[in-house]
């Protein structure tokens, strides 16, 4: 029997690079969408407690497919509890943009799918595809269909290497990030601390009033052994994530500063 995908993304369940993902892992899995309705990056782990969720069975590209009122975690435990899909993996992506560093995998929704899978027991891969055009990422995610014979190949041989091989024990979550024009190979990386230099632009509305837009551009290289060093060469990064965010190096001097204290 094949092993059991659920696929998602935080694009949209319209997007071209969820669906090359699909491509990609039909032929050596049984792959089960369970997606956004809508564009949702950036949303992090978010989760609807709020209001209510729904999933509606859909049919795209030839494919029954879930799309969900909600966010990527809002997806994925729509598809381990109430679909009862018992994946043996679950993917998310291909997104449109790349989440390299501290910064962005903080609010990549794409990676908080694949925190939240892991987070419930299933081991999970984000995949995302760098942008030479920083626009792209906020246009029309099912117009973006030009780009991905690499992507395809990467999500192929990576997730049949971790479905014949495991998992890494120590590792909650792998992160692949697919270089616009891979030059180069594999690369096993560490998180840079820093993806943009953040800014803040402010405008006036027809009123004369404030509004601001956060923004500003992207590093351009980072240290060597990082993913945003290694996307800049070419390589394809992939970096183990843990959700354990523990400082531990910190502790012994944590305790220093609190010595003593009593309540």
């Amino acid at each position: 029997m094949k092993p059991k995908i659920l696929l998602t993304n935080d694009d949209g369940i319209t997007s071209t690079g969820l669906w090359a993902a699909y491509d990609a892992l039909a032929p050596i899995a049984d792959v089960t969408v369970v997606a956004p309705a809508t564009q949702q990056s950036a949303v992090g782990r978010s989760i609807s407690i709020f209001e209510p969720i729904r999933a509606t069975k859909v049919t795209m590209n030839g494919v029954t497919a879930y799309s969900v009122g909600g966010k990527p975690t809002d997806a994925v435990i729509i598809g381990l509890f109430a679909l009862h899909l018992n994946p043996d993996l679950v993917v998310s992506g291909v997104n449109i943009g790349e989440n390299l560093s501290f910064e962005s995998i903080m609010t990549s929704g794409t990676v908080g799918a694949a925190l939240e899978a892991s987070n419930q027991g299933v081991p999970s891969l984000a995949f995302s595809l760098q942008v030479e055009d920083q626009g792209d990422k906020f246009d029309d995610p099912s117009r973006i269909t030009d780009r991905y014979s690499d992507a395809k190949r990467v999500v192929r041989e990576t997730c049949e290497r971790v479905l014949a091989n495991g998992f890494p024990g120590k590792a909650h979550v792998i992160n692949v990030n697919i270089p616009a024009q891979v030059r180069g190979g594999y690369e096993i990386t560490r998180l840079a601390e820093k993806l943009f230099y953040t800014g803040v632009e402010e405008r006036l509305d027809p009123r004369g009033r404030p509004y601001y837009w956060i923004d500003g551009p992207l590093y351009e290289d980072a240290e060597e052994g990082t993913d945003v060093h290694a996307v800049q060469r070419g390589n394809v990064s992939i970096t183990p994530i843990t959700l354990d965010c523990t400082a531990y190096a910190a502790a012994d001097e944590l305790k220093a500063i609190f010595d003593g204290m009593h309540i």
